[in-house]
């Protein structure tokens, strides 16, 4: 007999629970040894706006330089979903898609570096981004990495469960069949309903452990617990903003996913930059 989830949303919550544990005992003896948390600062709606104006006009300055670093992040997903196509795993396209949105924080790191740098009147070409590996925290980021990778993979193996718990052990003959299915049952709209749910609950602790800890990692040496204490303390003191960061980077993800991923190109970018000028306004 195959085993279950149990409650999807009380074995999610110990999951990311205890992965978060484990970051923070794996990451002590990374990074400096003062554990004192930066300052921060309240944010409003206006440094959003601020911050997007901002990632726009770093895009503008870095456009071919930036587009060429970010082109990998939508063609890994491509092969992704053509492997999902491959396999008949048709169920586990759309998590696979926003779920791959899990990596950003990480796949932006040298769009990062390129915003510290034009900030700081530096040189910005495609291999300046990559000197992002000789930054005193990168072994905190790599250890990040690591654990975003890994919740990537966990929400994947929830996904399915999900969908074998509502729809059946049975695969869909065709996409067009299994959108129907979806849409027209009242287990298709219990998977939506609690693969949204949960699918949300993963979001909302990537939103609070990176909203500004990997930009603080490449720019100072905190130390990988005080970075992830940093973002969760950001985004407790200032729950709306960074809950309306959270939908305007989903919106900006979906949209940038509709033309078969490649909008990304685009959107990963502005949304890169304008993640590190949202980290300048929030820690002092």
């Amino acid at each position: 007999m195959p085993q279950t989830i149990g409650n999807p949303l009380s074995w999610t919550a110990r999951v990311l629970g205890l992965a978060g544990h484990h970051v923070a005992d794996s990451a002590q003896g990374l990074g400096s040894e003062d554990m004192t948390v930066p300052e921060t600062r309240p944010l409003e709606m206006e440094d959003l706006r601020h911050a997007l104006r901002a990632g726009w006009q770093d895009f503008i300055a870095c456009r071919s330089d930036v587009m060429f670093i970010v082109l990998l992040y939508p063609v890994m997903g491509l092969v992704l979903m053509g492997i999902g196509f491959k396999m008949a795993l048709i169920p586990l396209l759309f998590p696979l898609v926003m779920g791959f949105a899990l990596l950003g924080p990480i796949a932006a790191v040298g769009v990062y570096e390129l915003s510290r740098r034009r900030e700081l009147g530096e040189e910005t070409h495609w291999y300046t981004a990559l000197k992002v590996v000789e930054r005193p925290s990168f072994g905190a980021i790599l250890v990040l990495g690591i654990y975003m990778a890994a919740l990537f993979l966990v929400w994947m193996l929830v996904a399915a469960e999900i969908y074998g718990m509502t729809m059946g052990p049975a695969s869909p003959t065709s996409v067009g069949s299994f959108v129907t299915e979806v849409l027209t049952t009242g287990a298709g709209w219990t998977l939506i309903v609690i693969g949204c749910g949960v699918g949300f609950c993963f979001a909302l602790v990537t939103l609070a452990v990176s909203v500004v800890s990997v930009p603080l990692l490449l720019d100072r040496k905190p130390g990988l617990p005080v970075a992830i204490t940093t973002s969760i303390k950001v985004t407790r003191e200032n729950p709306v903003v960074i809950l309306s960061w959270g939908a305007i980077v989903a919106g900006a993800l979906i949209l940038g996913a509709l033309p078969m991923l490649l909008g990304l190109v685009v959107v990963l970018p502005v949304l890169g930059h304008a993640t590190w000028h949202l980290y300048r306004r929030a820690v002092r």
